[in-house]
């Protein structure tokens, strides 16, 4: 029964990741349709340069919720270190589920907000080291994709000194290669010089 209990929780946690906060806001609030606007991008970002600066906060609280709420489930559900399991493949569900949702054809965010969710429940102070590695990368150069790279690459360097367990250093690991790979395009602006800065 457990077992069955655990597959349904991952379920739950991919239907609840793939719920994709700027789409929702922009497509039934705004009526617009966020793929054909700006970057294309469904996450907080392109949801700034698009509605405005409330609906992008708005939307990165969305994202990161989608991701902190399976994972804390997962958390209390069972005690450490029954739980690492089960923790590793919710977490996991919830960012896949952001980054692939299965009603817009798998093509989801790049995954920043919902990777905070989790983070800030399973690593709270390498989440806030990779927080000022962001904040500084994007003060000094004004490109949130920059800051966004080297913070998820960050990320597993910061784990690796203080993992739980290998469950939680390798979800570390495929969440910073995952958000590296969907910032493909980003990688390619950034080396032709056209990635878009922030305005301040």
């Amino acid at each position: 029964m457990d077992i069955v209990a655990d597959i349904i929780f991952v379920i739950l946690s991919y239907l609840i990741g793939s719920i994709s906060t700027g789409f929702v806001i922009a497509k039934y609030i705004y009526k617009i349709d966020l793929k054909s606007v700006g970057s294309g991008n469904i996450g907080a970002t392109n949801v700034m340069r698009a509605l405005g600066k409330k609906m992008g906060i708005l939307t990165l609280i969305g994202d990161a919720l989608k991701g902190l709420i399976p994972t804390l489930f997962a958390v209390l559900y069972q005690p450490f270190p029954i739980n690492q399991p089960l923790v590793f493949f919710c977490a996991l569900a919830a960012f896949l589920g952001h980054l692939f949702p299965f009603y817009l054809k798998f093509k989801g965010g790049k995954g920043v907000a919902t990777a905070l969710g989790i983070a800030v429940i399973l690593y709270p102070l390498q989440t806030l080291l990779c927080a000022i590695v962001f904040f500084i990368v994007v003060l000094k150069t004004r490109i949130v994709s920059i800051g966004s790279i080297l913070a998820a690459l960050s990320l597993p360097i910061f784990v690796s000194f203080k993992a739980q367990s290998g469950y939680m250093l390798a979800l570390a690991i495929i969440i910073s290669i995952l958000i590296v790979i969907k910032h493909k395009d980003n990688i390619h602006r950034l080396l032709e010089g056209k990635e878009n800065k922030l305005n301040w």
